[in-house]
């Protein structure tokens, strides 16, 4: 025991020091919003990445003009071209003797790596025809990057750079030779048309790529919030069932302690000094044998399982007993052919947390009253838990279960986590979960398990 509490007081000791600690890296403020928190979880990106691409970009302009100059006879200002290469060779190479290069570009130092990829494509295309040149499209590289990585106002910064140079080149470019030294040049119409689109699709491709990588960020730290309330959970029981044993360890030598206190306190005689210490002394034994008896009131698992298995009304009242505020009225009813056996399960996190979240809200919205209704046969179990709140907001019901989806009134009371915590729980155990407004008022919350993935046992 002494050495588990010295490992309890070493990891606390720790993890203040890690405080004290300057961090550096990808922080985030676990009382963040998915908003305030965005751009902290967007604006890192791979410095070897940003690398890897340019080398590759400075390998295939190189090739086009090879191939243009030497196997197309086109006549090409070759030697700026080259030199513009160059510059971005050396940007590369400076970035990589960097000492103490960071394995993460800031948000910062990557829209300035990205702008310069922008305007050095942009002086390449103007040696080499502009938008007549079909590498135009190109400048959608970098856009769809910064929209991929970066934050709002970078991935902003670089559509309008980008669109600005698409401008740019429209208008201002060197005529792209032909092979017998005859510049020809597109139509007008035709010229406007290919702007008009490349400046569409660096707009709308970096606008569909920026919200479906937010929203796949946003999945993931609601998965991640997820995982972590499981983690608490089983460190919560694994810390019961520590306690459990230790007080069955400690019973033992208190009871030795008290027994023989007992027996001083009849050797000596009742005036004696030492008697009020012997009574102190045995007071307190009682004391820490109370202590531990409610520490041991849990029962021991009977396997390897810390998780009991419970019938499913009683799994419900449990829930329903810590989640429902005092002043709302809960009742249970049960609409079931009691032929049929009462379903059990283990009483896990999974369950705890999934139904708990779904009690808690409807006890946080209901006026009076919540009634769960439990009905199961030979193959289904089903609990429905309706409140008579003011329901859901017809807006929201077909995206109830997505993270940071909240009904709350108030900006920033609720992160909306609850609801996709309960879902994802509960459909980790087999269930389908179904959100509507009751005909008669108020929200109703529908959890359907097969009867067999219900009772399914947890592995051992």
């Amino acid at each position: 025991m002494s050495a588990t509490t010295e490992n309890i007081a070493g990891d606390e000791d720790g993890n203040r020091h890690a405080q004290d600690r300057p961090r550096s890296g990808l922080q985030i403020d676990p009382g963040d919003t998915p908003e305030q928190s965005a751009p902290k979880r967007r604006g890192r990106i791979s410095q070897r990445l940003l690398i890897f691409h340019r080398w590759i970009a400075i390998i295939g302009q190189c090739i086009a003009l090879l191939l243009v100059e030497y196997g197309l006879s086109y006549d090409l200002p070759l030697l700026p071209a080259l030199i513009l290469i160059a510059a971005s060779i050396a940007l590369n190479l400076l970035v990589i003797a960097q000492p103490r290069r960071p394995n993460q570009a800031d948000d910062r130092t990557a829209t300035v790596y990205l702008s310069f990829d922008i305007l050095q494509l942009s002086a390449l295309l103007y040696l080499t025809g502009g938008l007549q040149n079909p590498f135009a499209v190109l400048m959608l590289a970098p856009v769809t990057v910064a929209a991929t990585m970066l934050g709002r106002q970078s991935v902003l910064i670089i559509v309008g750079l980008a669109i600005a140079c698409l401008s740019a080149l429209a208008v201002a470019y060197r005529p792209l030779p032909g092979p017998e030294g005859i510049s020809w040049v597109m139509p007008p119409v035709y010229l406007a048309g290919f702007w008009t689109a490349l400046a569409l699709a660096c707009f709308f491709i970096s606008a569909y790529v920026y919200m479906i990588e937010r929203e796949a960020r946003r999945m993931s730290d609601a998965l991640t919030a997820t995982q972590m309330a499981l983690i608490r959970e089983q460190k919560v029981s694994a810390l019961g069932a520590l306690a459990a044993a230790a007080a069955h360890e400690l019973g033992s030598p208190l009871s030795t302690i008290r027994m023989i206190a007992k027996e001083i306190s009849k050797d000596i005689p009742k005036d004696s000094d030492l008697t009020e210490d012997i009574d102190l002394l045995i007071s307190e034994s009682d004391r820490c044998r109370t202590i531990l008896t409610e520490l041991s009131r849990t029962p021991e698992p009977a396997s390897d399982n810390p998780f009991d298995t419970m019938p499913l009304p009683m799994i419900v009242e449990e829930i329903a007993r810590i989640h429902i505020p005092g002043t709302i009225s809960f009742a249970v009813e049960i609409d079931a052919d009691f032929k049929v056996s009462t379903p059990s399960t283990y009483f896990g996190p999974e369950i705890q947390h999934g139904l708990g979240n779904i009690l808690q809200n409807a006890g946080q919205f209901a006026g009076r009253k919540v009634t769960a209704r439990l009905h199961w046969d030979t193959q289904s179990v089903t609990v429905t838990i309706h409140d008579d709140g003011p329901g859901f907001p017809p807006f929201l019901l077909d995206r109830l279960g997505e993270p940071y989806v909240s009904g709350r009134v108030q900006k920033g009371e609720n992160m909306g986590l609850g609801v996709f915590i309960a879902q994802t729980l509960l459909e980790g155990l087999g269930a389908d979960i179904l959100f509507r407004n009751a005909p008669r008022g108020g929200a109703q919350v529908i959890i359907h398990w097969p009867r067999k993935a219900f009772e399914m046992r947890r592995p051992t």
